[in-house]
């Protein structure tokens, strides 16, 4: 389980976090956006209050739509966060940019509508065709 005081970098080493609590939530998302952003079948996210997350080197930023955007390491081009006015107040992390990434439990699928049909998701999880709200 990820916990106060776990921390995260990109592949380089440039932009490293450190959060000071456990995620609000937990999510493996399959929608288009994030697969293309992140070059995978499946994105896994977990979300906090911003003032939760202690940033150390700089992210850069692209506008993937016109209420998100997603930080990535400028050096090395690791995705790293995304912020939405969907979900104020909260910016989501991908879990595989954690040091333990093996602390992460996903607690359901979204947009499973989008998913792609040769991933067999059969863990037992809840689905959710769209974003469930967290």
């Amino acid at each position: 389980m990820v916990e106060a005081g776990a921390t995260g970098r990109c592949l380089c080493g440039a932009v490293r976090f450190e959060i000071k609590s456990g995620p609000k939530w937990t999510a493996l998302c399959h929608c288009d956006s994030c697969r293309r952003a992140g070059a995978a079948a499946v994105v896994p996210w977990m979300g906090f209050a911003p003032d939760q997350v202690a940033w150390h080197g700089e992210r850069k930023f692209y506008q993937s739509s016109e209420i998100a955007q997603r930080g990535f390491c400028p050096t090395c081009g690791t995705q790293m966060s995304f912020e939405s006015t969907r979900w104020p107040g909260e910016i989501h992390l991908i879990a595989t940019t954690l040091e333990r990434p093996e602390d992460y439990e996903p607690q359901l699928h979204c947009h499973t509508a989008e998913h792609l049909p040769w991933l067999k998701i059969d863990d037992g999880l809840p689905k959710y065709e769209r974003s469930a709200e967290p």
